[in-house]
């Protein structure tokens, strides 16, 4: 088994959308009463740190991160879009899922883990250097792929978004930069209108339309060979996953029909570049999934696989 962590924050928990939110904190909730388990015995247990403004800043204009945290209200909630909705607690909750996912990179290069999860809220692959979007607030990904540069020196980075939804938000902050790699599978047309095929770049951007109803044959055949694929001809140093388990056929929200099955596969594939590229180092953190039971059950399935 391999040194596996788990990394949460009881302030994400505390990050509040109003009544009949998706985007809810029993989302979280599920997921930690899923890896209690006696099976998630051997996952070394972390609370998340705070990410730095200097984190944040590498893929977010530094103005930006000054608007959201000032813009959090003191009482109630505020829309900061249709969908994307602050409370009190959501500045807080927003940097310990940023922070978790570079203290989860930090855990890796240094060997005090060989796989993190980042079972954190709000999700963040949607945040754009300088807006707030589909309930993220920070892209969690995208710092931790800016700071496994800044911070340890890695030169070739990749990003495997598994999320239904497209993350717009990190392409916009790591498609075209030298040493990076963003790979998506998602359902279009969706939310939110991205990830074009005809956007792709060789060994950079490389994205996969899936159309609505797609299965698990049909989604293991283009995740090999298509992502997994790239990802071997790029040879990473580290893999990240924007870890969404809104594909599942029971999500409420969209309209692929994956089951849990497939994202322990999905993971086992990613795991296997891994330990044949950057010594098994991965890094997940959670992004979408709003049906408690699927999401609960694809979480495990995941972090099972991680576990190996």
């Amino acid at each position: 088994m391999v040194a596996t962590w788990l990394i949460s924050h009881p302030a994400c928990l505390d990050h509040d959308t109003g009544p009949g939110h998706p985007e809810n904190a029993d989302r979280l909730r599920v997921i930690l009463n899923a890896l209690s388990a006696p099976r998630f015995a051997g996952l070394a247990r972390h609370e998340a740190e705070r990410a730095t403004i200097e984190q944040l800043a590498r893929v977010h204009e530094r103005g930006y991160v000054q608007r959201i945290l000032a813009d959090i209200p003191e009482e109630g909630l505020r829309n900061l879009d249709p969908d994307t909705v602050v409370s009190p607690a959501s500045g807080e909750a927003a940097l310990r899922a940023a922070g978790a996912a570079c203290q989860a990179v930090d855990a890796v290069v240094s060997r005090e883990a060989d796989r993190v999860f980042c079972a954190v809220r709000p999700p963040g692959h949607h945040a754009e250097p300088a807006r707030a979007m589909g309930f993220c607030l920070f892209n969690n990904i995208a710092v931790a792929a800016a700071h496994a540069r800044a911070a340890h020196g890695l030169h070739r980075i990749a990003v495997v978004d598994f999320d239904v939804h497209h993350g717009n938000g990190t392409e916009a902050m790591l498609a075209g930069r030298e040493g990076f790699l963003y790979a998506s599978t998602h359902q279009c047309p969706l939310f939110p209108g991205t990830g074009r095929r005809q956007d792709n770049r060789e060994s950079s951007l490389y994205n996969v339309p899936l159309v609505a109803g797609c299965d698990s044959e049909l989604f293991r055949t283009h995740f090999h060979n298509e992502i997994v694929t790239a990802l071997s001809r790029f040879e990473p140093e580290l893999i990240l996953i924007s870890a969404g388990f809104d594909a599942h056929a029971m999500d409420p929200l969209a309209g692929l029909a994956l089951t849990e099955e497939d994202y322990a596969w999905a993971t086992e594939e990613l795991a296997a570049v891994a330990d044949y590229c950057s010594g098994g180092r991965i890094v997940s953190t959670l992004e979408g999934g709003y049906d408690p039971r699927a999401l609960a059950a694809s979480a495990a399935a995941h972090v099972g696989a991680l576990m190996g």
